[in-house]
C-alpha cells in the first residue's frame, strides 16, 4: 500500500519501511489465518490528553488512546494503527522538547520536525537569552533553527534588529515579516515548503497570525496584545498541525512563558559556534576562560571581538546544559556529589588542623 493520501503530511519511503518493520514483527494478523485489515499509519496532528487527532489514509479524525504507548505520542509523530487502535510510535527523526516548568522532566513540543521557526514580535524587545535557548533546543532536537521577526510594521528599524540577530547567530537564517504589510511572506513560505516546521515563541509574538497567513485560512484564533507591555493572551491552547498550500506541514504551539533548557552541551556549542571556535584556540583544552594564560576567549573579550553579553549567554547555557546532563544521568550526579563531599571533608580537616596549629602557636 502506498498511502498516497498521506504524502502531503510528509509520508515517504522512510516511514513506509518503518511501518513494514512493525508489520513484520507483529507476525500473522490472526491465529485462524483469516486475512485482517493491514496495519495503517497515521500522523498526530493534534493531542488532547488521552485523545489524538490523526491524519489517516481515509481522512482526519480523533481517536482515543486506549493503551499506553512508549514513547507517548506527541504532535508530529507517526503512529501505527490497528483498526481503530494506535499500537506503536514509529522511530522519530527529531524531537523538540523543553524542561517542564513544574517538574524536572522533558516536555515534548513536537516530533519529526525539519525546522524550528523561533518567532519574535518586533512590537517588543528581542530577548537574546530566550532566543539562544530555543535555538539550542532546536539544534539538540535534530532540527534546523530559523528566526522569524514578526510584526515588522510596528518596528522603527527592523533591518537593524535583523542584522543584530544574524550577527549573534551565525548560520541561522533570519526572516523579517509583516502579515499586515504582506512583507517577507514569500521567504517564510520558502522555509516551510515541503517540510514539517514548528512555530515557537512567547504569547502575542504573532505565531497564530503567521499560521493563518501561511495556511490561507483563519485556522487559529488571534487576540490583541496589551498596549503597555506588548504581552499577549494564550489564544493558542494546544499544539496543532496544519497543511500548507503548496506543500508543507506547519505546527503551531501555545506561547511559552519560560524556555527550560533540556539539551546537551554539543547543542550549546552549535548555538554559540563563534565562542566555541574561539575556545578551540585556547592554550589549554580544559580552559575555563577565567584567568588561564593563553585564553583566546579572554583575548577576544579584551579586544572587542567577542561581546561580553554573548560570552555571558554562553556561560549561562553551558552551566544549565551541564546540569541537565547530570539530571539525565543519575550516576554522574551521584559521582559529582561524592566528589563534592570529599572536597568538603578535606577542607574541614585542613581547617581543624590549621586551627590546631594556631592554638599551638599561642
Amino acid at each position: 500500500m502506498t498511502f498516497s493520501s498521506l504524502v502531503p503530511y510528509g509520508w515517504n519511503d522512510r516511514w513506509a519501511a518503518l511501518l513494514a518493520g512493525v508489520a513484520d514483527a507483529a507476525g500473522p494478523r490472526s491465529a485462524a489465518g483469516a486475512e485482517a485489515p493491514a496495519l495503517a499509519p497515521g500522523r498526530v496532528v493534534r493531542h488532547d490528553g488521552m485523545a489524538v487527532t490523526l491524519a489517516l489514509p481515509d481522512g482526519v479524525r480523533p481517536i482515543t488512546l486506549s493503551r499506553r504507548l512508549e514513547p507517548a505520542p506527541t504532535v508530529g509523530d507517526w503512529v501505527v494503527v490497528d483498526g481503530e487502535v494506535p499500537v506503536a510510535v514509529l522511530e522519530r527523526t527529531s524531537l523538540l522538547a523543553r524542561r517542564s516548568a513544574h517538574t524536572d522532566t522533558p516536555q515534548n513540543l513536537a516530533a519529526n520536525v525539519d525546522a524550528v521557526l523561533v518567532v519574535c514580535g518586533l512590537d517588543r524587545p528581542v530577548k537574546p537569552g530566550r532566543l539562544d535557548r530555543v535555538i539550542t533546543l532546536a539544534w539538540d532536537a535534530g532540527a534546523t533553527p530559523a528566526v522569524v521577526l514578526a510584526k515588522a510594521d510596528l518596528a522603527s528599524d527592523p533591518t537593524s534588529v535583523a542584522r543584530a540577530v544574524a550577527d549573534n547567530h551565525p548560520g541561522v537564517e533570519v526572516v523579517t515579516t509583516s502579515v499586515v504589510a504582506g512583507t517577507g511572506m514569500d521567504d517564510l513560505h520558502a522555509l516551510v515548503r515541503d517540510r514539517t516546521v514548528v512555530l515557537v515563541g512567547e504569547s502575542g509574538a504573532g505565531k497564530s497570525s503567521l499560521t493563518n497567513a501561511l495556511v490561507g485560512d483563519q485556522v487559529m484564533a488571534t487576540a490583541e496584545v496589551r498596549a503597555g507591555d506588548a504581552k499577549g493572551r494564550h489564544t493558542t491552547t494546544t499544539r496543532e498541525a496544519h497543511l500548507v498550500p503548496g506543500g508543507g506541514v506547519l505546527i503551531d504551539t501555545p506561547g511559552l512563558r519560560a524556555v527550560g533548557l533540556w539539551a546537551d552541551r554539543d547543542a550549546v556549542a552549535t548555538t554559540f559556534s563563534d565562542v566555541d571556535d574561539l575556545a578551540a584556540g585556547c592554550r589549554f583544552s580544559d580552559c575555563s576562560h577565567d584567568r588561564e594564560p593563553g585564553c583566546a576567549v579572554r583575548a577576544a573579550l579584551a579586544d572587542g571581538t567577542l561581546a561580553p553579553e554573548r560570552f555571558a549567554g554562553w556561560q549561562a547555557l553551558e552551566r544549565e546544559a551541564a546540569s541537565a546532563e547530570l539530571r539525565a544521568a543519575p550516576h554522574l550526579l551521584r559521582a559529582r556529589d561524592r566528589q563534592f563531599s570529599r572536597v568538603a571533608r578535606d577542607a574541614q580537616r585542613r581547617k581543624r588542623r590549621d586551627d590546631g596549629d594556631d592554638g599551638d602557636d599561642g
